[in-house]
């Protein structure tokens, strides 16, 4: 009987297993799936697409037929304007400038004896030796060496003028593009012989829909990334073109860029975000993090390390300078912590922890 009693006694005061509360779970979450609601510029956007060509560039051309016997340039050196490209064979030309120069000479040399008699038959009229008729003549044989005269100087400055085309100067300060003719080649007029490009000035040629080119107007401001430049670039619209293109129904609008430095190229393509409208000091937070149902708009924020949702009323959608954004008019304050990625349905109350960057297994998210 005492060990019974003895064992009841030892079984009440035996603590008895305690409930085990059930812990929340905790949602881990890595540096940069969290961002900020902040007071930023806001643009609004329209992308555009297209390749690069210089504002100024020239298509070097003979002005004369002849032989080529020096190409001075090749693709890629600088060139000044004025300075020698290419000199042709000139003998001909020579040749035709001389004898333009003595039927010049020949012809003053008429007029010289023209002049003399008209001026000895004007005595003779007033004396009364010869005839009005016979004035009149040599009068006429002035004009017409006085008319020679006048060919022979046309004559002769279209054969100087052939003479010094035969040099080809560049018409524009540049840089040669392409080269199309060799020594010893015979070229005729018009004949393309080198491309000079000035790429201190390149526009971007654009399309844009005919739904948004009432938006668009001169000098606005335009983001322009090129392949292989890190940096966006800026330029402005300089043009629009006042007609649709055929079949795309499109307009072209003309993109300037200053490149001083020369690092854009012809041909380069690149893609532009043309600013249509700005609001600055407007609130704003990643386009993710806003996320729509039934009741409405609302993003996840992180209060007192707890997962808490927010009704917003989102405003105008663009670019905050850190990429797609929207502007929060009711619901955040500046500073507020938000989930910037929708990362599907969270739930309120969940306890934030931060993974570190470099933990293994960081981003698996329970």
């Amino acid at each position: 009987m005492l060990k019974k009693k003895d064992a009841a006694v030892a079984a009440s005061a035996s603590p008895a297993p305690a409930a085990t509360a059930a812990q929340p779970q905790a949602l881990e979450f890595l540096p940069t799936d969290l961002g900020s609601a902040r007071l930023r510029d806001l643009r609004q956007l329209l992308p555009l697409t297209g390749s690069l060509r210089a504002v100024n560039q020239a298509a070097v051309k003979a002005k004369v037929a002849g032989e080529v016997r020096e190409v001075l340039v090749r693709e890629g050196e600088p060139v000044k304007a004025g300075q020698v490209l290419v000199n042709m064979d000139a003998s001909d030309y020579q040749a035709r400038l001389e004898q333009a120069k003595g039927a010049l000479l020949a012809a003053r040399g008429q007029l010289e004896i023209a002049v003399k008699a008209r001026d000895n038959n004007k005595a003779l009229l007033d004396k009364g030796f010869i005839s009005k008729n016979a004035y009149d003549n040599a009068a006429s044989q002035y004009d017409i060496a006085r008319a020679n005269v006048d060919s022979a100087k046309g004559a002769l400055d279209v054969a100087q003028k052939a003479l010094s085309d035969t040099v080809v100067k560049a018409p524009i300060s540049g840089l040669v593009s392409s080269r199309s003719v060799q020594p010893g080649e015979k070229v005729s007029p018009d004949n393309k012989l080198l491309d000079v490009v000035d790429l201190r000035l390149m526009e971007m040629e654009a399309a844009v829909p005919t739904a948004e080119i009432m938006n668009v107007s001169l000098g606005q401001e335009v983001q322009v990334r090129m392949e292989g430049m890190r940096q966006p670039i800026a330029g402005k619209v300089a043009r629009i073109n006042p007609a649709a293109q055929a079949g795309s129904r499109s307009i072209m609008v003309y993109v300037q860029i200053d490149n001083p430095q020369n690092l854009l190229r012809v041909g380069m393509f690149g893609q532009a975000q043309l600013t249509l409208s700005r609001k600055t000091g407007v609130l704003t937070v990643p386009q993710s993090a806003v996320q729509a149902d039934g009741a409405g708009s609302f993003v996840y924020a992180v209060e007192n390390d707890k997962i808490v949702r927010k009704p917003v009323k989102p405003g105008v959608r663009g670019d905050d300078g850190e990429g797609a954004a929207v502007e929060i008019t009711e619901g955040l304050v500046d500073g507020a912590r938000i989930v910037r990625t929708n990362l599907g349905n969270l739930r309120p109350g969940t306890i934030v922890r931060m993974a570190r960057a470099d933990q293994p297994g960081a981003d698996a998210r329970q």
